[in-house]
């Protein structure tokens, strides 16, 4: 796939999924759950104050009586809610609303009614940029603050998983430092070394991994060609893993509002996909977010991988 058109066609073909969204009093939340219904992508649990969703209901013109409501007006119970619906298998991804993500995080990770796995929860960004002519996918941009190494091999192997539902099917992962040589007195090169000879011994799934590259080499056949490197993945990255957070999240940001890139993004790592928009994102990136939950969620069933808990729950 290399447009996010494609990534919604796509979640069409699929079958109809469940989304529970915590805090659901949001104006282009509840807009995505429109389009997300007339899709036919996924039905929409709103969670949240109704009376205040009903307010903003009227003002985006979105009829949410054709929504299962559950009215919380207390956020954090909200958001155990919804939780504890995709717990029980009464949905099929989560969705962050009106909330901040910490407190949603704070759910996910519960011992008792939370979606743990006992993986590093990891960040995944999908990008369609108009500078390069296919969808690039990025971690962490948004969980992990300065990743161990064995956080690192997480976040590849939740990259990878992602890439494949959008159907790259040998990925292509750049590990980004400041330079492409390795130097023992920058960590960040080491740690792309070893990831890149665990990839080539076959420890990390179905990948081409390499690295250390320098953020020019992975985006340029041109520029590595004049550095005089030789790489299976220069030029022609679908997955870019940078060192820690600041250098993630200035990327990501720089993509958005200077390269004026379309975004969307899960957070991996959990028994289900969890869509942590912010409120700044608008419906449409919503929506793709939602769609690449249903991707992610067939491709785990058609597979036979389901991460869900079996463990039945009285109802929420």
């Amino acid at each position: 796939m290399r447009t996010f058109t494609e990534i919604l066609d796509e979640a069409k073909k699929c079958p109809r999924k469940k989304v529970a969204i915590a805090v659901a009093q949001d104006g282009s939340v509840l807009e995505a759950a429109r389009e997300c219904q007339c899709s036919g992508i996924a039905d929409a649990v709103l969670v949240g104050d109704t009376i205040e969703m009903a307010r903003i209901a009227i003002e985006r013109k979105v009829d949410i009586n054709k929504f299962e409501l559950i009215h919380e007006p207390d956020a954090e119970e909200a958001v155990r809610r919804a939780v504890l619906m995709v717990h029980a298998g009464k949905a099929d991804m989560l969705m962050k609303g009106a909330v901040q993500s910490p407190v949603v995080l704070k759910a996910v990770l519960d011992k008792n009614i939370g979606l743990r796995t006992g993986s590093v929860l990891t960040h995944v960004a999908v990008f369609e940029s108009p500078g390069y002519d296919r969808l690039m996918l990025m971690t962490d941009a948004g969980m992990n603050i300065m990743p161990t190494f064995d956080q690192k091999v997480d976040m590849v192997k939740h990259a990878v998983h992602v890439a494949k539902a959008l159907k790259i099917e040998q990925p292509k992962v750049a590990v980004i430092a400041g330079v492409e040589l390795v130097n023992p007195d920058m960590p960040s090169t080491v740690d792309a070394a070893l990831l890149s000879k665990m990839a080539e011994r076959g420890q990390i799934g179905d990948c081409i991994i390499d690295g250390p590259l320098a953020l020019d080499l992975a985006l340029s056949k041109e520029s590595a060609r004049a550095k005089g490197v030789t790489s299976p993945v220069a030029g022609q990255a679908d997955i870019l893993v940078l060192a820690n957070i600041d250098a993630a999240n200035v990327l990501y940001k720089a993509l958005v509002f200077l390269g004026g890139a379309k975004i969307t993004g899960l957070v991996m790592g959990a028994q289900a996909p969890v869509i942590l928009t912010s409120r700044a994102d608008s419906h449409e990136a919503k929506l793709v977010s939602v769609a690449l939950g249903v991707l992610m969620t067939s491709k785990e069933e058609s597979g036979g991988n389901s991460k869900r808990d079996d463990k039945s729950l009285k109802a929420v």
